[in-house]
């Protein structure tokens, strides 16, 4: 008793009672706030007089498991909402695991809106995600293993896969980096990414990250893999590529034939969200010759009449957007939308009306907002929206030799980038053309019965799995 007070007598919620069962001394402990109480009581009243009436079995329930007692494992047992009872005795503990589940009932989730298809969403708590799921799987092929980290939280974090599916090469890299992995918390499946994915320092996201349980799922039955964490409403998805980001649950629940063009509109997002400021720089700064006459009259008249050099006026719209998206964030959601659309009308007027921008330069950078905004990941769109600053900053220096430049530097970087050490430009490079056809058109669901893979699958060995 003293050797526990001492290392939990500082919680107000820790409960601590000597009992007796046939005159032996039983020691119950645990913390209230962490416990289904009722169920807790009836399980150790079930117990106990199975223990009284000397069943050799009394401490075989489906609810407990007895060890040999030690401090760090009741340490830990009631740190992570355990009972346990304390048998001096026999210097064992039986731990009873009931403990109590808060979580929110699964929503709609808020960054990945559908028009059609499933409406519900994961939640913080890793066993109701776990669950949807598997009412998605009914399969034994469905393999969760069950991981356990930081020294002090003590975080649940599941990896999912097909076991007939799943790329094995991918699998053995990502089980060798989580065991290395040696930190006192983990609190968010954003920090455990930092710790697994290829290139730490690169802008784009190497793991695709989502709260569509649908969209796991198919994702799983493609050869990737799912990490859960405990406390923590989304899922990691690897290995990953460039395009994979690009498509939406719409695409698939909607007519083909749509949802491949809408998935060609965003992959053309992609350019204009990066390359549209800057080559408007280009053109303003130095390049007026390469646009029809009118055109470029238009341009220079419109240069004309501002005090700036055009990559200031495009610095100084960009950050006001970005100002305007944050606060937009940040705010309640009624009032984060009335400060998007009329922020954005008021401050846009005012600034071309004060001449410190063309009227040509707002369009430019309201097309290129629009077009970052299309796309379905919130990690890639942050990404590119960062990316096409110094792709701006070179064009105003070097025209239309900085932009080839910057392209060239952003393609090799990509063709460099891996997704748990697989191509992150697949099925582009390496090339595979019947994958990349079905990348934009695929295969109508009653014509084909395997699932789309549109990354580079390896066996074990790292060799291509025809």
């Amino acid at each position: 008793m003293e050797l526990l007070q001492n290392t939990f007598s500082h919680s107000f919620d820790f409960i601590t009672k000597e009992l007796q069962w046939n005159d032996d001394p039983v020691i119950l402990c645990y913390y209230a706030t962490m416990i289904d109480t009722a169920g807790v009581l009836k399980q150790i009243n079930h117990i106990q007089l199975r223990y009284e009436s000397n069943d050799p079995n009394w401490n075989q329930t489906p609810f407990s498991e007895e060890e040999e007692f030690s401090i760090e494992q009741l340490e830990k047992s009631i740190s992570t909402g355990e009972t346990v009872l304390i048998f001096p005795k026999s210097n064992t503990i039986l731990r009873v695991i009931m403990p109590k589940i808060s979580s929110r009932a699964p929503s709609s989730p808020i960054s990945e809106y559908v028009v059609r298809g499933s409406q519900d969403g994961f939640v913080e708590n890793v066993e109701v995600n776990i669950n949807l799921i598997r009412k998605r799987m009914s399969t034994p092929d469905l393999k969760i293993e069950r991981l356990v980290i930081g020294s002090t939280t003590n975080t649940k974090v599941s990896i999912i896969y097909l076991r007939t599916k799943v790329d094995q090469g991918a699998l053995e890299v990502l089980k060798e980096r989580i065991s290395k992995i040696e930190l006192e918390m983990l609190y968010s499946s954003g920090q455990l990414e930092d710790y697994i994915e290829d290139s730490i320092w690169s802008p784009f996201p190497q793991f695709l990250n989502t709260e569509r349980p649908d969209r796991v799922v198919a994702n799983i039955l493609e050869g990737r893999i799912a990490i859960l964490a405990d406390s923590d409403p989304t899922a990691l998805i690897a290995p990953t590529t460039l395009i994979t980001f690009y498509e939406s649950p719409d695409d698939f629940n909607g007519r083909l034939l749509v949802g491949s063009f809408y998935r060609l509109v965003r992959l053309a997002s992609f350019f204009i969200a990066i390359f549209l400021p800057a080559f408007y720089i280009a053109v303003a700064s130095f390049h007026f010759e390469i646009v029809p006459i009118d055109l470029g009259e238009e341009v220079k008249s419109s240069v004309s009449h501002v005090p700036f050099r055009p990559i200031f006026e495009a610095f100084l719209l960009e950050i006001t957007i970005e100002l305007i998206r944050e606060a937009s964030i940040r705010l309640p959601s009624p009032v984060g939308q009335t400060i998007g659309v009329v922020g954005g009308l008021v401050i846009g007027d005012a600034i071309v009306s004060a001449g410190l921008a063309s009227n040509l330069m707002v369009i430019v950078v309201a097309l290129t907002a629009l077009a970052s905004f299309v796309v379905p990941s919130v990690e890639l769109s942050t990404s590119i929206r960062i990316l096409r600053f110094p792709f701006m900053i070179a064009a105003s220096i070097f025209g239309f030799f900085g932009l080839v430049m910057g392209s060239l530097i952003l393609f090799i970087h990509l063709l460099n980038l891996q997704s748990l050490n697989r191509p992150y430009l697949s099925p582009i490079i390496p090339f595979e053309p019947k994958k990349l056809l079905e990348v934009f058109f695929p295969v109508p669901y009653y014509k084909s019965n395997t699932g789309q893979k549109n990354f580079y699958f390896f066996k074990k060995g790292l060799k291509k799995n025809e």
